[in-house]
C-alpha cells in the first residue's frame, strides 16, 4: 500500500528543508537525528503541518465512506473506486477544458453524486435488508467493474495534472507550507464543513439524520426512506469524487489506488469512530500525521506500518473508535 501515497510533493519539501540541516550541522543533511546532532523543533513542525493538511484530505475522503455507513448501513466497498474516478475526472477536465482540480471539483461532484444515486436507487436499495455478505458480493463486484472500467479507459499508467502552483509555498510563521497541500487542505474544511451544515441545519439534513436514528420511525411519520437512501449514497459517492479531486495535487492518477483508498478510508473510519462525521476527520489528520512523520523521518515504505500500528493502537485502548459511541 505504499506506493499510492502523497509522496510526489514530499519531495518539495525535502528539497527545501535539507539545506537547514547542513547549515545546523548535519553535513549529510539526513532527515534524522544522528550522533551529535539534535533536530530543531521547526523542522519537526513543518513536517506535522504537511501530514496535517495531507490528513485534512484523506479525513475527507473517509467521510464519503462514514456518511453512507452511518445512514444505509451499507459499507461501500467500491470507495476507493469512486474516488480513483473523482481523480480521472479531474485529470480530464484539466486536460481537456484547462480546469484546476479545485475548480473541477464540482464539476467532478455532480457526476460522481448522479452515479451513487443511481446506483443506490436502482442496484443497492433490494439489498439493504439482505445479510452482509450479499452487500460485500455486490459492492466488490461494483468495484471490479469501476476498476476494470478505468484501466480499459487510461490504461495502467499513470496520470497527474500540472498546476502553475505546483512548486511554490507559503510561509506561515516558522512553517514552510506547499500551495499544493495548503490549497487541498483547505478545500477539504470547507467541504467538510458544508457537509456538516447541510446534516445540521437543512429539513433534509434532520431528515435523514431521523433515517439514521430510528429508520422504522422514520418510515411510521412518512419519510422516504429509499429516497433518502439514495440521496446519502449519492452525498457519500460526491463526497469521495472531491477528495479525488483534490488528491490529484498530491499523487498521479492510477487505477491500482484503488483498493488502496478503500482500505485506507477504512483505517480511518475505524480509528475515528463507525458513523463519526468528526471521527473521520480526526481519524484522517492522525493518519496523515502519523505517516507522514514516518515516511520523513524513517522510511517512505514505512508509512504503512505506523497506520496499522494506530489502528491496533486505537482498537485496544478504544474499540469503538475515537468518536465513535459505545454499542
Amino acid at each position: 500500500m505504499g506506493t499510492g501515497y502523497p509522496v510526489r510533493r514530499l519531495g518539495c519539501l525535502r528539497d527545501l528543508l535539507l539545506p537547514g540541516f547542513r547549515r545546523a550541522g548535519n553535513p549529510q543533511g539526513l532527515p534524522f537525528p544522528v550522533a551529535g546532532f539534535r533536530m530543531p523543533i521547526d523542522y519537526y513542525l513543518n513536517i506535522a503541518a504537511s501530514g496535517l493538511l495531507t490528513g485534512l484530505v484523506y479525513g475527507l475522503a473517509a467521510l464519503g465512506l462514514s456518511v453512507i455507513f452511518g445512514v444505509v448501513r451499507v459499507v461501500n466497498f467500491a470507495h476507493g473506486e469512486m474516488m480513483v474516478a473523482g481523480m480521472y475526472g479531474a485529470v480530464l477536465l484539466a486536460g481537456h477544458a484547462g480546469l484546476d482540480p479545485l475548480l473541477a471539483a464540482p464539476v467532478v461532484a455532480a457526476v460522481l453524486f448522479a452515479g451513487g444515486w443511481l446506483l443506490q436507487r436502482g442496484v443497492v436499495n433490494r439489498f439493504v435488508e439482505r445479510p452482509e455478505h450479499m452487500q460485500f458480493i455486490l459492492l466488490l463486484g461494483v468495484a471490479t467493474i469501476l476498476v476494470n472500467g478505468m484501466l480499459m479507459l487510461f490504461g495502467p499508467d499513470s496520470r497527474n495534472v500540472a498546476v502553475p502552483y505546483g512548486f511554490d509555498t507559503a510561509e506561515v510563521g516558522p512553517l514552510l507550507l506547499d500551495a499544493v497541500r495548503l490549497r487541498a487542505g483547505a478545500a477539504a474544511i470547507l467541504v467538510a464543513a458544508a457537509l456538516f451544515a447541510f446534516f445540521r441545519f437543512t429539513r433534509t439534513g434532520k431528515a435523514i439524520r431521523a433515517c439514521a436514528d430510528n429508520p422504522l420511525g422514520a418510515r411510521v411519520v412518512g419519510l422516504d426512506i429509499d429516497g433518502l437512501y439514495a440521496l446519502t449514497f449519492g452525498i457519500g459517492a460526491a463526497v469521495a469524487g472531491v477528495a479525488g479531486a483534490l488528491m490529484t495535487l498530491l499523487v498521479d492518477a492510477r487505477p491500482q489506488l484503488a483498493p488502496e483508498y478503500t482500505l485506507l478510508s477504512f483505517i480511518i473510519v475505524i480509528v475515528g469512530g463507525l458513523g463519526s462525521l468528526p471521527g473521520a476527520l480526526l481519524g484522517g489528520v492522525l493518519i496523515g500525521v502519523s505517516e507522514t512523520l514516518a515516511g520523513f523521518l524513517l522510511m517512505p515504505s514505512l508509512k504503512s506500518l505506523f497506520s496499522y500500528a494506530v489502528l491496533i493502537l486505537v482498537l485496544l485502548l478504544r474499540p469503538q473508535g475515537l468518536l465513535g459511541k459505545r454499542s
